[in-house]
């Protein structure tokens, strides 16, 4: 296969090769042709999915983003840690310390544009700090944004400017946090050019590093996403994906449940009331998610037979059941697909695709 070797996709950062159109990188000889010397050049995977928003397989292994991460570890650099705010567990990096040494880490908590605008900006950062700390990830300074916001981008690269000591600067984190479009905002910040890196709600978009040069000779560089595998995302096809990455501001909805209560999210998950006093429930989910209630006594067959139509979307594997004795004020999440708010106390199940990891964490709002 012939490479050429100085020449990247700048959307995912992967090798061009014109000679195996099943191969990463893969762009006819008649395409590359027609580009001028100082055209931007896209595979035509990139392309596809910018301009169909199709999608071809890659490749790459966990092994291989693991391995490409681990290098990192062996440099002089500063790391953007990009998660996602709307699963903040979900999103974390694990054992990201043990990857990057001793470089220091600036943590943004991305998609601050996806939830309730009346939360407190500062009370949520602390949160962010919070929850982080408990994760054992030291950083030099957490920031809550949105990356399609201009001013929250000026205040990150204001931290950069701080914290960079002419070190190059990598961004890193799991799949679809946001890092490609977090890219693409500084890139016009810095240039005025719109979209240059390929962006999609699909894991694994981005399938190499992405240098972009600054103005002090240092670089910024964009890493692949790190698959993991807890997060609902990598159970669904490609037409349900919006439903696990909202793009609005989330409408979140109280539910007045009686024990022996069932809230069906969909047919993705599902929650129980089990025992305890009457009282509400809030839902943060996608707008577009249907949320259905129902008795749990008979709800396995309600699902059986509902699945995939009145319960829509839904996926393959068995939900597993989660038990949880609650005691007021917890969030019980479901890895990339939101949470349940409970403010009492109450025994409550969550029902989760087997490998979606479901947990409590304290009350976000």
């Amino acid at each position: 296969m012939e490479n050429h070797e100085e020449l990247r996709c700048i959307g995912c950062g992967t090798i061009i090769q014109t000679k195996n159109p099943e191969a990463l990188g893969y762009l006819p000889q008649a395409a590359l042709d027609k580009k001028s010397e100082n055209e931007a050049v896209y595979c035509q995977r990139c392309f596809r999915l910018r301009n169909y928003n199709e999608i071809a397989p890659a490749s790459l292994t966990d092994e291989d983003f693991q391995k490409m991460i681990v290098e990192i570890g062996k440099k002089n650099a500063l790391i953007i840690n990009v998660v996602d705010i709307f699963d903040l567990n979900g999103s974390m990096i694990p054992n990201l310390t043990q990857y990057i040494g001793k470089n220091d880490v600036i943590l943004v908590a991305n998609k601050l544009d996806v939830l309730p605008r009346s939360l407190n900006p500062n009370k949520l950062t602390k949160w962010v700090e919070t929850q982080v700390r408990s994760m054992g990830l030291k950083t030099k300074a957490v920031l809550v944004m949105s990356a399609r916001h201009e001013y929250d981008v000026y205040e990150l690269l204001e931290l950069v400017a701080t914290h960079k000591k002419n070190r190059d600067v990598y961004i890193v984190g799991v799949t679809n946090v946001g890092k490609s479009t977090l890219t693409n905002a500084i890139i016009k910040y810095e240039t005025g050019i719109s979209d240059l890196v390929t962006t999609s709600r699909f894991p694994g978009t981005t399938l190499d590093q992405i240098e972009i040069p600054l103005n002090d000779d240092s670089i910024l560089i964009d890493t692949p996403g790190i698959i993991h595998k807890g997060q609902m995302a990598h159970y669904l096809n490609t037409e349900d994906l919006k439903l696990v990455s909202p793009k609005k501001e989330i409408k979140p909805k109280t539910w007045q449940l009686n024990s022996d209560q069932t809230l069906f999210l969909g047919g993705l998950a599902r929650f129980d009331f089990v025992s305890g006093a009457k009282q509400g429930f809030t839902t943060y989910f996608d707008n577009e998610l249907e949320i259905h209630r129902t008795k749990s006594q008979g709800a396995d067959d309600f699902y059986q037979k509902h699945a995939g139509e009145l319960l829509k979307p839904s996926v393959s594997k068995n939900l597993d059941r989660h038990e949880f004795n609650v005691k007021g004020k917890t969030d019980l999440v479901i890895s990339g697909l939101g949470w349940i708010s409970v403010s009492g106390k109450a025994t409550v199940a969550v029902w989760a695709p087997a490998g979606v990891d479901v947990l409590t964490r304290s009350a976000l709002i």
